[in-house]
Order: C-alpha cells, then structure tokens, then sequence
C-alpha cells in the first residue's frame, strides 16, 4: 500500500500579497474564506500536521483538519530579511539576491539554504514513507511554498536549482505517493 501525501500550501496573508519575506502573520480575510472555501473539497483525512507558523496553523483549521504541528514543515528561514519586501532587499542587496537565487548552498540572508532546506525536507519524506503499510489513508500536511518546492524537487528527484522554477501558489495542493520505490508526483493543483 502506497502512502498518499498532499502537501497544501497556506493561504494568503499580507506578505504574500505584497511580494515580502514573510513573518510569523495571521491570514487575510481573504485567505482565510478561500481555506473555508476548499475544505468542502477536501475527502477523507486519516492525518494532517502543520508547520507551527501561525498562517499554516489557521490554514489547517479553515480547512477543517485537527492538525498536529510539526517543526519540519516550517518555512525556510530568511534570516534577516524576513519582514522585508523583496525588491526593498533586492534594491539594497542585489548581489546578494542574485547569489540566493543562483547557488542553493547560499544562505546570504543568515538562515537557511535551499540545500539547507531540502536536507530538513528529506529526512522527514523518507520516514514517511518508511510507514507503507502501517500508515494507511490520506495524509494532508499544511506548509509553505518552500517546504513544498523542496518536497517536489525530492520526489522526482530533479536539481535542487530547479527549485525556483516550481510556482506554489497560496491554497495550491501537491498530491504526493510513496511507496518503497520512492516518492512520484501525482498532480500540482
């Protein structure tokens, strides 16, 4: 039996809105009737976990799931850029962002690297896996765009510089299968 994952990005807020490295806010208005919205699309949950950030935390109870937080799925961590616009730290730091975007090892910004990233991601996909057949059912986790592009990129086990390539949208669900073989990518919707 395959362990069948979706990944559900959380939705929107006030710095998805205005393009800036996120802290730790609430959903907008919107975001929050959007998640209420889905959760009627939502089948038969067995299990779902959040990250601890609060805009995943209300995502999962908009979306009618008693999600259990997990630190894994937490969004990649942006240093000291975190609160800040993107063009304001692309205007004052250009090379820096030019490195972040160009090298996943770099972590210019003080947190994390995408290569940091998809090593937090990695183990935690494989001890997930490691539960075919004692895990049985759907399992939903509520995450961020960049918890679930390093996901994607590990299940069809592409470069991690593909990783910017990948759009996850607010509310955007990744359907993903594990099985002893590895993870495939069922859809991005």
């Amino acid at each position: 039996m395959a362990v069948r994952l979706l990944m559900v990005s959380h939705a929107s807020t006030d710095a998805v809105r205005d393009a800036a490295f996120p802290l730790d806010e609430p959903l907008d208005t919107g975001g929050e009737a959007k998640a209420r919205a889905l959760a009627a699309s939502l089948r038969r949950v067995d299990a779902a976990w959040s990250s601890p950030a609060l805009r995943a935390r209300q995502t999962a109870v908009a979306l009618g799931l008693d999600a259990a937080t997990d630190p894994v799925l937490r969004d990649i961590d942006l240093g000291r850029w975190a609160g800040q616009s993107f063009d304001a730290v692309r205007s004052s730091e250009p090379d820096a962002v030019e490195k972040w975007i160009t090298n996943t090892d770099a972590a210019p910004h003080g947190g994390e690297s995408i290569a940091d990233l998809l090593g937090r991601v990695g183990p935690w996909l494989e001890a997930l896996r490691a539960q075919e057949g004692r895990q049985e059912g759907r399992i939903v986790a509520v995450s961020h765009p960049a918890v679930i592009r390093a996901a994607v990129i590990l299940a069809i086990d592409a470069k991690p510089t593909a990783f910017w390539r990948i759009d996850i949208a607010p509310l955007c669900r990744v359907s993903l299968r594990g099985t002893h073989a590895g993870w495939t990518l069922r859809s991005i919707g």
